[in-house]
């Protein structure tokens, strides 16, 4: 059987825990952090996870993981 292609858009975009589920990082954090307020500049550093429907789609997306 050949190689799967892995995207390499949402390679950059997410990354998959141990247990194989996605996680990303939040928009917003690049750019104009003067305006924006510690809490909301602290929670955007978190990483956050995927609902089912997204997470399956990621997962293929993502062969080798």
């Amino acid at each position: 059987m050949p190689k799967l292609k892995t995207n390499k858009g949402t390679a950059k975009r997410f990354r998959l825990t141990k247990t194989g589920k996605a996680k990303r990082s939040r928009g917003g954090h690049g750019h104009l952090l003067t305006g924006k307020s510690r809490k909301r500049k602290r929670s955007l550093r978190r990483q956050w996870g995927l609902d089912g429907a997204g997470d399956r789609l990621i997962r293929k997306l993502l062969p080798y993981g």
